[in-house]
């Protein structure tokens, strides 16, 4: 409805998708949520030593925030150096590359189904659902597409 939207996404140094957010603003209300999203969808105590972003200043302010709350650990870096983020600059461009075709959405939601079907499939794409190929069973896709779009509680 040409209503404007971030999509903030999180990348491992191998350039693995972790987790992405869609939002209305690009504020520091809007990186907390996204980054303490992306830090819970980590496995148990494997946290990253370094958190790359752009220059954004709400993201400091958002890390900072997360630190004093302990949702993040006191040891983690954050680096806002030009460059330092090009495996997410480049991961994002084969993204748009999707989304261009699609000339826009009706709403926040329907962007955000989209999306995340996008997410899943670039994430098949780049090899990351290992523990899948271990179970090539009908019923290891079907628990595979539940727990990625949260159809039923495990």
């Amino acid at each position: 409805k040409g209503k404007w939207a971030y999509l903030y996404r999180a990348l491992d140094k191998h350039g693995d998708t972790i987790d992405f957010y869609l939002s209305t603003t690009r504020n520091a209300k809007a990186a907390k949520r996204f980054l303490a999203k992306a830090l819970n969808s980590l496995a148990q105590g494997v946290y990253p030593s370094v958190i790359n972003t752009d220059k954004a200043p709400s993201y400091g302010a958002a890390i900072k925030i997360l630190k004093k709350e302990g949702r993040c650990p006191g040891y983690v870096k954050h680096r806002q150096i030009k460059y330092l983020n090009n495996i997410i600059e480049s991961d994002h461009g084969k993204l748009k590359r999707l989304i261009k075709p699609t000339l826009g959405f009706q709403s926040i939601n329907t962007a955000y189904a989209t999306l995340k079907g996008f997410e899943v499939m670039r994430m098949f794409k780049k090899g990351q659902f290992r523990a899948w190929i271990y179970d090539k069973t009908v019923r290891g896709e079907v628990r595979l597409i539940n727990q990625v779009f949260n159809l039923y509680p495990a």
